[in-house]
């Protein structure tokens, strides 16, 4: 299942992109593969990501673990703001080319 993730970072988006790549094991215990990730051009404390989850119960677990909660805050994560929407399972990738 896709997902774009929007949420408000304290600490711009290196701090958060930082833990990211210091917690993969974490992410892939919740079958969980990020698509793509940014900050907003014009305000580096607002981003996006766009994930996919092997499975709803993998988000949902990803959502309740408590410790990736704290470390996602301690990045600058204001984990409050996060909003989750569900997206279709149609879509494209990747044209006209792979980037």
């Amino acid at each position: 299942m896709y997902a774009m993730l929007t949420q408000k970072l304290s600490k711009g988006f290196k701090s958060w992109s930082d833990m990211l790549n210091n917690n993969k094991d974490k992410l892939d215990r919740h079958g969980m593969t990020l698509i793509y990730a940014g900050s907003h051009a014009e305000d580096d404390n607002k981003m996006i990501a766009i994930i996919h989850w092997e499975s709803k119960e993998g988000m949902i677990s990803f959502k309740n673990d408590e410790e990736l909660t704290k470390i996602r805050a301690e990045a600058g994560a204001i984990t409050e703001s996060t909003e989750v929407t569900i997206l279709s399972e149609e879509s494209i990738h990747n044209i006209p080319k792979a980037l």
